[in-house]
């Protein structure tokens, strides 16, 4: 079972589809920006994004007096996936476009 789901991951990842949505991320780099500026730093004082990954840092994430509940894990995912998104874009303009 373990193999026909990365047989079928291998199919899904090499698909139209999944290259179109990598020329979309690539193509939309300012809009990655302005929502990384916005989301991914509200409140802007301090930074949510920047307690969620001082708290990870510093290992209470897990453990400790007071673990991230689902909550915190979801607001990490909130303000931290305009930074992933705008980190993919901005790498993927860097590779040069292979022209079969």
């Amino acid at each position: 079972m373990g193999y026909s789901i990365v047989i079928s991951a291998t199919i899904v990842f090499l698909t139209e589809e999944y290259i179109c949505s990598m020329n979309w991320i690539k193509q939309n780099t300012s809009l990655f920006l302005i929502a990384s500026l916005t989301l991914g730093l509200a409140p802007f004082t301090p930074p949510h994004i920047w307690g969620k990954l001082q708290w990870i840092a510093g290992g209470g994430a897990f453990s400790g007096e007071q673990p991230m509940q689902s909550a915190d894990w979801f607001d990490l995912a909130m303000h931290g996936a305009p930074w992933l998104l705008l980190i993919l874009s901005l790498i993927l303009r860097l590779i040069p476009n292979k022209k079969a």
